[in-house]
């Protein structure tokens, strides 16, 4: 598509990311959409095939579209018998890591003790320029003894609210401050064992005001483009869960055509 056809593609776009146009909401007529946005209609119609086959909108009877509801039909299961917890005690603590027993017992197995792993609480920020590209930075981890691309994140402060924290670290570790952000979804990165909740935010827009001040933790910094996560991820260069779920997310809703939040 040329210049104007991709513009207009991305007005749609964030008519629909910002809910300006709700999921079953009718758009306007391709006459009016013509008009407003300043497009030929045979254009416009090459947008809008390319809209729906991407599944941001939908056809809705004749030469009419409409915002997909995407319904979730997946239900839960009945009431199943969870395990009994009959204590709890720690046998290391310190700053960063907790190591407790846990006296447990499933349904129909004698109760045994289980490690548990407490970390702290997480959140990690991706942000989508306008030219659909994520600020990531190339870091080494001692850990694994490797280098890689990750998105800023870090520790949620007791009492901070994740989402200031998200907002916090991203400007820490890049010197650039994010737009509006969506919580996507908090998760627990190795379930069975660990407990550290990890929140997942992304945003579109960005504005430099300065540099990194938080130099242990900043890195080489680039706004990476999309199109190369799939790469990346085959060359095993994208490190952490974190990054690896808030990626596989807007890789996902970008596909299904539900565009990640707007400035």
């Amino acid at each position: 598509m040329g210049p104007k056809s991709e513009r207009v593609y991305r007005k749609i776009c964030e008519w629909i990311s910002t809910g300006e146009y709700a999921p079953g909401a009718k758009l306007p007529s391709e006459r009016k959409l013509s008009e407003d946005l300043e497009i030929g209609r045979t254009q416009l119609r090459q947008v809008l095939a390319r809209l729906v086959a991407e599944k941001v909108i939908e056809v809705h009877g004749r030469s009419s579209y409409r915002v997909p509801t995407h319904e979730v039909v997946t239900a839960a299961p009945g009431e199943l018998e969870p395990w009994k917890i009959h204590g709890e005690r720690t046998i290391y603590d310190d700053r960063w890591v907790k190591l407790n027993l846990v006296d447990v017992e499933p349904p129909g197995v004698d109760r045994f003790e289980h490690h548990v792993v407490r970390l702290h609480h997480v959140a990690i920020t991706a942000v989508v320029d306008d030219q659909d590209r994520v600020l990531m930075l190339w870091r080494y981890r001692f850990v694994p003894d490797k280098w890689g691309w990750e998105l800023p994140g870090g520790i949620v402060d007791e009492g901070e609210d994740p989402q200031d924290t998200a907002r916090r670290e991203f400007e820490e570790e890049t010197g650039w401050r994010a737009g509006p952000l969506e919580h996507v979804v908090t998760y627990q990165p190795m379930v069975g064992m660990v407990d550290s909740p990890h929140e997942i935010y992304v945003g579109r827009g960005a504005v430099k005001v300065g540099e990194p001040t938080d130099v242990e933790e900043s890195g080489h910094l680039e706004w990476v483009p999309l199109s190369d996560i799939p790469g990346l991820m085959a060359r095993d260069e994208l490190m952490g869960s974190g990054t690896l779920v808030a990626l596989l997310h807007i890789m996902a809703t970008r596909r299904a055509g539900a565009p990640t939040a707007s400035a």
